[in-house]
């Protein structure tokens, strides 16, 4: 999976935009993955949600993602689901899922990424990353040399996310993110679009430089 800028929908702290408006705005700016976020629905109303956002990304080549619900994630045609470590283990997810799906694991370690690796994620995302007030029970951040760990531990792309804006997605790149996920650095911003086009621009900015 390759990815630059991963963003979350999250319509509270969109000041009540709806996630299909969310997706469409990131879209617009260059997200190369969005997530269906959303713990208040039900499976009818993610699976409809899901469906609009889906008609949204696959003419633009963008990932689409549910996160913790591997059903609606199949229902809606999404590419994948993102698991949490007390949701289903991505082995029992595969069985459910046609070919080709993605599935992504939050951990907090490596030992929880090595875990995750063996039992067939595609990727691991660090969360949080730093402290953040987008997720009530993300916990502390893990930090850089946490990240540096899980970047170690696996071959697979790692994500970095919890508490990452402009100010230091660089950094993150250059301790081996692969990619970021953004909640509030997007969705929260005046200007959508706007936003993901500048945070995309950074984390492009900083590959470019590591590269050298």
């Amino acid at each position: 999976m390759s990815c630059n800028l991963y963003v979350i929908t999250d319509e509270a702290l969109a000041g009540g935009l709806p996630h299909v408006e969310i997706a469409r705005r990131a879209v617009a700016g260059g997200a190369d993955v969005i997530q269906l976020r959303d713990k208040t629905l039900d499976f009818q109303e993610l699976t409809r949600i899901g469906r609009e956002i889906r008609t949204i990304t696959k003419p633009a080549g963008v990932l689409f993602i549910v996160n913790d619900r591997p059903d609606v994630a199949i229902a809606c045609g999404a590419d994948g689901v993102h698991l949490g470590q007390g949701d289903c283990s991505p082995d029992n997810a595969r069985q459910l899922a046609p070919q080709g799906f993605i599935i992504g694991v939050s951990v907090g370690n490596a030992e929880e990424a090595r875990r995750a690796e063996a039992a067939g994620a595609d990727y691991v995302a660090l969360s949080p990353t730093f402290g953040t007030g987008s997720k009530s029970d993300a916990g502390p951040g893990h930090g850089l040399a946490r990240l540096k760990e899980v970047r170690c531990a696996v071959s697979l792309p790692v994500i970095a996310i919890g508490g990452i804006g402009p100010d230091n997605v660089q950094d993150v790149i250059r301790a081996g993110a692969d990619g970021v996920a953004v909640i509030s650095a997007v969705v929260s911003a005046p200007d959508i679009t706007r936003a993901a086009r500048e945070m995309r621009s950074l984390i492009v900015r900083a590959k470019r430089e590591t590269r050298r």
